[in-house]
């Protein structure tokens, strides 16, 4: 097959869909285009046209669609002008010569056959057969909505006549599903070839059976709607999931259009030029044309060809896709089906193709449209099935409106956001874990019973931008800058600097002037930790380390710096729970005192070391969400273990456990430990952890290791 991204689009096609984009000023070519597919297949099916394949016999060429879009695409424009521009004259010829000519030679013929079954005068059972046949109603070019009675009875008429096809076209589906799903039911019959099963209803007096026909009516159909309707998380998005995975899937042709961008650099005069382009006028008035000369009768039961090479080209689409369905799931059974058959739309459409363009066979070019458009098609699906759920939606809407709500405001504005107490319960429960994996904060705290939420979508720290203010005062002049994190050390070796991890107002620093954004922990540690202690227990982390004035080599004094996962904006109150939670989680004495968004530390031109790995967790720390909880809890369902053992123990997992007990035991030997109080610790720690070493294992690995360092200790002293 070749490269799709060198195929292009059915031309005739793609024109209309270039006027249409241009008439309403929408950039959603997927949507016009299986819009405009969708009538061309209407015009094809009410002719009868079939294609004759090499396996299956005559198949009918009819199209199924389902087109989503959210409002100001311009369906309701670009609908209008299909039908009023495009399609109407073909509308009147078909409706006005073409189908009364082709049902009175039918009914005829079928009054003869009757006749001749029943032995009675042609004339009289004709007048019987028009009788019934007008009794059936007038042909429906289109409908909206029905019964599953009704469309057998429309189909009936059609199969009297032995012309037409009954068209479908459903607006707002999201409103009218329910109301139309045995209708829907029956129309998956209809697709393939044509064909239903009859119901058995009683014979009476007032209510005759009429004497089944045996034939074949084509069917098309296309739904409309909005996204968020459609899928609204009740019975609606039930419904809808249940007519895909019974045979939707892979039946229909899928449009998803996105909120389309409108060009407001635009003047009112060239909006107005696009609008009445003569061009394009042009064009639709010579479709219009063509579209009405494929009302005349010799256009009538046209069968269009499958040459051998077009068949092969067509069988090989098929195992393409049939090859990639089996690698997928099993719980994607639905996206399974629709790409099994992508081959059978594409055929079907390659037909309607061939049959607007008047060709008498399916060339491998009019494959290649169809086929690039199914495609297409698919991509739209696949977005179908993996669009935002309700639970997504209700996070970032918690986190983009950028104000405290509560469950009233969420009633009011979120539509899906129903049900009862446990079921918006659960939504928000799935809401909060979602954005627990997806950079979304959301804080909730009471006030007089009432929950209050809000959220915050989370910006990734990029390490290149790291916000800094400095000055040589203590207060004034303070300089905001984003610098890169391996430059740090540039400002905090340099001489009598003072500097904060925020951004000042007015080059001020206070308290009032913090402005809300930060994406570094600064820590002071004085309380007799080394260096070398916090290097191995931060092995693992991105830090900078530098000393200050007051260190000594037998009393390490050191500023520890950390770049924390994500840009944080917190309050002066949310970010002093915030920095506590971090001096809780660390595993060694800090001061505690420098909990303030406007706290200034000092530079100094001393000793400083730069470790590249992970970034702090942030997420871990913010005041009032779920994971600060877990974390929380963490703490007290291990309140027996000291500060050091609940570090090792939170960062030790499979295939580290032998190289963190080292540390621990090196950790204990340069706090001046004897080699049996060592010995007890490390075998303490061991019988807590998961999935604890052997005692052997321990005292020939660990210990042996601890041994000589203790040696070395003890020798240099």
């Amino acid at each position: 097959m070749k490269d799709l991204n060198t195929v292009e689009y059915y031309p005739t096609l793609e024109k209309l869909v270039e006027i249409l984009m241009k008439k309403t000023q929408s950039n959603s070519p997927l949507f016009f285009r299986v819009l405009v597919s969708y009538y061309f297949a209407k015009v094809a099916s009410m002719m009868r046209a079939t294609i004759g394949t090499h396996d299956r016999g005559k198949i009918p060429v009819n199209l199924y669609a389902i087109n989503l879009a959210n409002s100001g695409v311009g369906k309701g424009h670009s609908t209008n002008i299909v039908e009023e521009q495009v399609i109407h004259l073909f509308r009147e010829r078909f409706l006005e010569e073409t189908f009364p000519v082709l049902s009175e030679e039918n009914l005829i013929k079928l009054a003869n056959k009757r006749a001749l079954k029943k032995g009675e005068d042609p004339e009289e059972e004709l007048v019987l057969v028009q009788k019934e046949f007008k009794m059936l109603g007038t042909l429906a070019f289109s409908f909206d909505s029905g019964t599953t009675a009704a469309v057998k009875q429309m189909r009936h008429k059609l199969l009297m006549a032995n012309a037409g096809s009954m068209n479908m076209e459903i607006d707002e589906i999201g409103s009218n599903l329910l109301g139309n799903v045995d209708v829907l039911t029956t129309f998956l019959e209809l697709y393939d070839i044509g064909k239903v099963k009859q119901k058995l209803i009683k014979n009476t007096a007032e209510n005759t059976r009429s004497e089944e026909i045996d034939g074949r009516t084509p069917t098309n159909m296309m739904w409309f709607g909005t996204p968020t309707k459609l899928f609204d998380g009740g019975r609606t998005e039930e419904a809808m999931y249940s007519l895909l995975d019974t045979g939707y899937a892979r039946r229909c042709l899928f449009g998803y259009a996105a909120p389309s961008d409108k060009d407001n650099t635009l003047t009112p005069q060239q909006i107005y030029d696009m609008m009445t382009d003569n061009a394009s006028e042009a064009f639709l008035q010579v479709l219009a044309n063509k579209l009405g000369n494929l009302a005349d009768i010799v256009n009538f039961d046209l069968t269009i060809d499958v040459p051998k090479d077009v068949t092969l080209l067509f069988i090989e689409y098929k195992l393409k896709c049939e090859s990639i369905a089996r690698k997928l799931g099993e719980h994607e059974e639905v996206k399974k089906a629709e790409l099994s058959h992508r081959y059978f739309k594409a055929l079907k459409l390659a037909g309607t193709y061939a049959f607007i363009e008047g060709s008498s066979e399916i060339t491998e070019e009019l494959a290649y449209n169809a086929i690039k458009l199914v495609e297409e098609s698919g991509k739209a699906f696949e977005n179908i099935l993996t669009r935002d759920r309700n639970y997504v939606k209700l996070a970032k809407y918690i986190a983009d409106i950028n104000k405290e709500v509560t469950h009233v405001d969420l009633v009011e504005d979120l539509p899906f956001y129903r049900g009862s107490e446990s079921q918006k319960k659960e939504l928000m429960t799935l809401a909060i874990a979602y954005g627990y994996k997806n950079n979304i904060i959301i804080k909730r705290q009471f006030n007089d019973g009432i929950e209050f939420l809000k959220g915050e979508s989370l910006q990734e720290t990029d390490l290149n931008k790291i916000v800094v203010s400095y000055s040589t005062k203590l207060a004034d002049e303070y300089k905001n800058e984003l610098v890169k994190f391996v430059d740090l050390p540039k400002l905090t070796q340099l001489p009598n600097y003072h500097w904060t991890s925020h951004h000042m107002k007015d080059n001020y620093r206070n308290e009032e002037n913090a402005i809300n954004g930060f994406n570094l922990v600064v820590i002071d540690v004085d309380n007799g930790t080394s260096i070398d202690t916090a290097k191995l227990l931060l092995e693992n982390y991105t830090y900078l380390i530098y000393s200050t004035k007051r260190s000594k080599p037998t009393k390490n004094r050191f500023r520890l710096i950390l770049p924390i996962s994500h840009t944080l904006k917190l309050d002066a109150s949310d970010y002093g729970e915030f920095m506590e939670n971090i001096y809780e989680w660390l595993p060694f004495a800090v001061d505690e005192q420098t909990n303030q968004r406007a706290r200034k530390w000092m530079t100094h031109d001393g000793d400083f070391h730069l470790n590249q790995g992970k970034l702090l967790d942030a997420l871990s720390f913010i005041p009032k969400t779920s994971k600060n909880e877990i974390r929380k809890q963490t703490i007290v369902d291990q309140q027996s273990l000291s500060n050091l053992e609940r570090w090792f123990i939170s960062n030790t997992g499979e295939g580290n456990r032998s190289n963190q007990l080292i540390k621990f035991a090196l950790l204990l030997v340069d706090s001046g430990m004897n080699i049996e109080n060592i010995k007890h610790a490390v075998l303490a720690l061991n019988d807590k952890l998961p999935d604890k070493l052997t005692e052997t294992e321990v005292l020939s690995t660990i210990l042996v290791t601890a041994s000589k360092a203790l040696h070395k200790r003890d020798n240099e002293s």
